[in-house]
């Protein structure tokens, strides 16, 4: 949650942002088609088409990402959660892209769940914010992603 102005009074509300309300009514729809159609429907379709509504720089890392993941992961489930391009284990989301444009960020985010095995000791991270997809980042998400299905 975040705190926004109210633009009729100007004082602060302390809220969902209408990006995080979007989210949330986004993810309310894909679980309503999930029940209309069953969990084993194809759903990458959905995804691609969500990744090519991105902005142009969204859309190359998260064409990259998508490319990346499905080589190095090819078991995981490509499907929308909170309307991102997520990737799933037995239904369960492992990794997910928020693109930098959902919720008007200054970099897009590539997400780790407590699925993933990416256990480190007492701290790690789980979230890696990406500005650009280069060989290097391209190799680090697939070593993590190899991790994430150990």
């Amino acid at each position: 949650m975040a705190t926004t102005e109210n633009p009729q009074n100007n004082a602060k509300y302390d809220g969902f942002t209408d990006e995080e309300r979007g989210a949330m009514k986004e993810r309310a729809k894909e679980l309503k088609t999930r029940a209309k159609r069953g969990a084993k429907a194809d759903t990458e379709p959905e995804v691609l088409a969500k990744i090519a509504e991105m902005s142009d720089s969204d859309r190359v890392i998260a064409e990259r990402l998508h490319a990346v993941i499905k080589v190095t992961a090819p078991e995981l489930t490509a499907k929308l959660w909170y309307g991102m391009p997520a990737y799933a284990r037995d239904g369960k989301v492992l990794c997910f892209f928020q693109s930098a444009g959902k919720f008007k960020t200054r970099y897009a985010t590539l997400g780790f769940s407590d699925e993933a095995t990416l256990d480190d000791g007492a701290l790690w991270p789980t979230y890696f914010a990406l500005k650009e997809m280069t060989d290097e980042v391209e190799a680090r998400i697939g070593e993590l992603v190899q991790r994430s299905v150990a």
